[in-house]
C-alpha cells in the first residue's frame, strides 16, 4: 500500500483536469500517427497583456530540450504550432535545434494560426498541415513593434519626394527624425536575415530534391516577405494561398480522424490557457 506522502505526490503529478486531458489527447494523437508530438502554444489571444512571454523567445528552447529528452527520435516529430511569432534569433536557434534532433523528419500542424516567426518555423518542416480555419502570415520582421519594410518604404518615399521637391523637407523632417541613425540599416539587415533563413530552410527540407528548388524557394520567400505583396504584417494567409505560393501544404480536413485528434489537442489548450494562470 502506498504511503500518505506517495499518494500526495501522485496527486501532484496528475495535475489539474486540464493537465490530465491535455496529456490524454496528445497521447491519442501520438498513438494514431506513430510519431512524437510536441505542442508549442502561446496564450497571446487569451493573455495579450503578458508582453514578451507570449512571443517566441530563447527560453522556449529549454522547454523543447526538456520535452524532447527521452523521445524515440527515429519516429520523427509532429509539431502543433500556435504562436504570433517573436524573436528571429530565437527562431533560428529553435529551428536549428529541431533539425539537429530530427533531421527534417518534421511535420508542422497549424490548427489555427502560426504568424510571423511561427510561419518561419513552419517553413522549416517537411510538410505543413492546415485546415480551412488555419492561417500563416507574412515573415517581414518587426523592430520594436515597427514593421521594418514599412520603415524602408517611408524612408525611400521621403528620399524621392525631397529630391523632386525640396519644399517637402519640413514635412518629412519630423517623420524621419523619429528613427535613430542606425535604425534604417537594422531594418535592412533584419529583412535580409529572415528571408535568407526561410530560403535556406525551404531548400534544406521541404523542397529538397525538387529540381526547381532554388526558384521555388525564392518565389515563396518573396510572397511571404515582400511588404508590397502582403500589405500588412498581420495578414492571414489561408491554406489555399499558402499552397498557391508553393508551400507543401496538406489539407487536414481531408483526413477526418487526424483532424479530430489535432483539433481536440487544440481545444484543450485553448481551455487551459483561458481558464488557468
Amino acid at each position: 500500500m502506498p504511503s500518505w506522502s506517495q499518494i500526495l505526490n501522485e496527486i501532484r503529478l496528475l495535475g489539474s483536469p486540464f493537465d490530465i486531458l491535455r496529456r490524454k489527447y496528445i497521447a491519442e494523437l501520438a498513438a494514431y500517427t506513430g510519431r512524437n508530438v510536441i505542442c508549442y502554444y502561446s496564450a497571446w489571444l487569451q493573455k495579450p497583456d503578458q508582453g514578451g512571454a507570449i512571443l517566441v523567445n530563447d527560453t522556449d528552447k529549454n522547454g523543447l530540450m526538456t520535452t524532447i529528452k527521452g523521445l524515440e527520435l527515429e519516429k520523427g516529430l509532429d509539431l502543433i504550432l500556435h504562436t504570433p511569432g517573436g524573436d528571429i534569433s530565437a527562431t533560428e536557434s529553435i529551428v536549428d535545434f529541431l533539425w539537429s534532433r530530427f533531421y527534417g523528419n518534421l511535420r508542422c500542424f497549424v490548427p489555427q494560426m502560426a504568424m510571423s516567426a511561427g510561419t518561419m518555423i513552419a517553413c522549416s518542416a517537411r510538410e505543413i498541415w492546415m485546415g480551412p480555419q488555419s492561417s500563416l502570415g507574412p515573415i517581414d520582421p518587426q523592430l520594436n513593434g515597427i514593421p521594418a519594410h514599412g520603415v524602408l518604404e517611408e524612408f525611400q518615399r521621403a528620399h524621392r519626394e525631397i529630391l523632386s521637391d525640396p519644399r517637402t523637407i519640413p514635412i518629412w523632417q519630423p517623420l524621419i527624425a523619429k528613427y535613430s541613425p542606425a535604425f534604417i540599416g537594422e531594418c535592412e539587415k533584419a529583412i535580409k536575415w529572415s528571408a535568407d533563413l526561410v530560403e535556406q530552410w525551404l531548400k534544406r527540407c521541404m523542397l529538397k530534391g525538387n529540381p526547381e528548388a532554388d526558384i521555388k524557394a525564392v518565389n515563396i520567400v518573396r510572397e511571404l516577405s515582400d511588404h508590397c505583396v502582403s500589405l500588412a504584417h498581420n495578414r492571414h494567409l489561408s491554406a489555399a494561398k499558402c499552397r498557391e505560393i508553393g508551400l507543401n501544404v496538406f489539407d487536414l480536413e481531408r483526413e477526418k480522424e487526424l483532424e479530430d485528434k489535432v483539433l481536440s489537442v487544440h481545444q484543450i489548450y485553448f481551455h487551459a490557457l483561458s481558464s488557468t494562470p
